[in-house]
């Protein structure tokens, strides 16, 4: 029976071997998971011997994940946002940048009473549960073209014991409003990425990853959408790509909006924030009054 020591090594550098990214996270994340270890036994218990029906569990799950199951559904829940989220292969996994976009939109709702919400394109409903667990006054709309990723959300919001809608359908499709906010991580990736896409990838669904040549043919109905569904004075967020974020934002000026890009924890040009004109105001108008 081998000891914890060795497993962690032997994990660490299969991992290595296959072109993992993060090959030290991921075999600690495993060698827990599998042991239902906590992280101080990788010190405290290191020598210990672990029975050999855990050491094979580990290792079947080690060799998935040397062949790019994503880590996220090889542990089956993450803790994303102050939530805790089913993953599987019925939405996205939810990435570590898109919580600073649940940061902005918290930080939007401030000094905004019982706001009313709208996360189109949810997914596992990370963004929607995220924002209705550090707000619970909000009320929380959540919509999928998906029937399994709104299964997945519903599953998740259970999981919360947290209370959101969910609608099936695209974008704003019977979802007049008005909404507060709307903010949404939709499909932003050019058709031409996929030739490049990391192993991972192969497991997200191609429908919420891919958006058309430029990665932006849902992204700009969805704002169209918004506009029409937010209430004066209403806030539409979106993560999108840094290559056709500043795109979009000079679109929706150029259509009267205010529009901004704001970068992420790491520089990069992600998300667009932008409230559209008054009801009548025409761009013409618009950019008269910027003179």
């Amino acid at each position: 029976m081998p000891p914890l020591r060795t497993l962690l090594t032997e994990a660490r550098e299969r991992l290595r071997a296959a072109g993992v990214p993060s090959p030290e996270a991921d075999a600690r994340a495993l060698v827990l998971h599998a042991l239902g270890l906590t992280g101080a036994a990788l010190l405290t218990r290191a020598e210990e011997v672990v029975p050999e029906a855990d050491a094979a569990r580990l290792r079947a799950l080690v060799e998935r994940r040397a062949a790019r199951v994503p880590l996220q559904h090889l542990l089956g829940e993450v803790e994303w946002g102050g939530v805790r989220l089913r993953t599987d292969t019925r939405a996205l996994v939810p990435r570590p940048e898109t919580e600073w976009l649940l940061h902005l939109a918290l930080v939007a709702l401030r000094g905004v009473p019982a706001p009313r919400v709208l996360d189109v394109g949810t997914g596992t409903g990370a963004l929607a549960l995220g924002l209705k667990a550090a707000r619970p006054d909000a009320s929380v709309t959540a919509t999928d073209l998906s029937p399994e990723a709104l299964a997945l959300a519903r599953e998740n919001a259970a999981l919360n014991g947290l209370d959101v809608a969910f609608a099936s359908g695209s974008l704003l499709a019977g979802l007049p409003g008005p909404f507060d906010l709307v903010l949404s991580n939709p499909p932003y990736l050019p058709d031409g990425d996929r030739a490049e896409a990391d192993p991972e990838v192969r497991y997200d669904p191609d429908l919420a990853l891919y958006a058309g040549p430029d990665g932006l043919d849902v992204a700009r109905p969805l704002a169209a959408q918004a506009g029409a569904a937010l209430a004066p004075g209403g806030l539409l967020l979106l993560e999108l790509d840094p290559r056709n974020a500043p795109t979009l934002a000079g679109d929706l000026r150029a259509q009267g909006w205010e529009a901004e890009v704001l970068p992420d924890l790491t520089g990069r040009e992600r998300f667009v924030r932008a409230s559209p004109p008054p009801p009548g105001v025409s761009p013409a108008q618009e950019s008269g009054a910027a003179g």
